[in-house]
């Protein structure tokens, strides 16, 4: 399987026509036909189905094409560690993070940065937990900010504070919407909106869950979420209270906090082991500094 043979295959999954495809190549339709077939073959699988007027992915060519993807991020990305000389620190860093405020953390950091280093380029994904630990796991991020629950053995990390707590989001026409706080025996009564790795981690790191003690089934989760900014919605329309650590105050909505109080751990975390490029290194450095010298 040829790289070429890859890109050319993305952009035909992109314009979902051989023809448009093949003009912005600069290749004639038959000859990036051949270049399809070829691969095919070498998958051992159909990847397009095929009419008259269009081309659409088949479900390995859906799976052929989130590989290849991923693949050319890796190269491009490789590209950027190589970008460094002796004298410029250059290239690319890249950060997947989580919703939290701990991110103004590392835009202090990028801030700072900038001045000695204009040359670096940020990429910041934001993302759920399953996302952000996948592309750290295959090298497409080089550090990935975690919210708790989350498992950190295979990883090494360092804590940013953060005074953000746990609480709920409420339509501020609902019944609790004058409450200061909301407490254990309150949640019971309510339909939920939790993010998906709350109740579904066991760990002891899990401090919702030793915050709720053994009640934690007798939630009523009528929904999960990855982000936040999609539950926003649901709860303007009554469907549930949304459990985050967002503080989100409108017209509509307002933000009620845990009694008693309980505070999320987040991380930055890396691959142990990982070897970084000279701009990656200079920001870990700057992370060891800044969230470990001064405590």
């Amino acid at each position: 399987m040829e790289f070429r043979a890859l890109k050319y295959f993305l952009i035909a999954a992109k314009e979902e026509s051989m023809t448009k495809a093949a003009n912005r190549l600069g290749l004639t339709q038959p000859n990036l036909s051949r270049q399809i077939n070829i691969l095919e073959r070498d998958i051992g699988k159909k990847l397009f189905t095929r009419s008259n007027y269009k081309i659409k992915l088949t479900s390995e060519g859906v799976l052929l094409k989130k590989r290849a993807e991923e693949i050319m991020d890796m190269v491009d990305k490789t590209r950027a560690e190589f970008k460094s000389s002796d004298n410029i620190i250059a290239g690319d860093i890249y950060i997947g993070t989580a919703e939290t405020k701990a991110i103004d953390s590392i835009a202090k950091i990028i801030k700072d940065m900038q001045k000695d280093f204009p040359n670096i380029i940020y990429h910041i994904h934001s993302g759920n937990y399953a996302d952000i630990i996948e592309k750290l796991d295959k090298g497409l991020i080089d550090f990935g900010v975690l919210i708790e629950p989350a498992d950190l053995s295979l990883y090494d990390y360092i804590d940013i504070p953060t005074n953000e707590v746990w609480g709920i989001l409420a339509s501020r026409d609902s019944k609790i919407a004058k409450k200061k706080f909301i407490e254990k025996k309150d949640l019971i009564d309510l339909p939920i909106i939790a993010p998906k790795t709350l109740t579904r981690n066991n760990s002891t790191n899990n401090k919702f869950l030793q915050w709720f003690n053994d009640d934690i089934e007798k939630l009523n989760i009528v929904l999960t979420k990855n982000l936040v900014y999609s539950s926003i919605f649901m709860v303007k329309e009554g469907i549930g209270y949304s459990l985050t650590i967002i503080d989100i105050n409108t017209k509509d909505i307002c933000f009620i906090p845990l009694k008693p109080k309980l505070k999320p751990r987040i991380n930055i975390v890396w691959k142990k082991n990982q070897i970084f490029s000279p701009a990656s290194k200079i920001f870990l450095d700057k992370l060891y500094k800044k969230f470990l010298v001064n405590d």
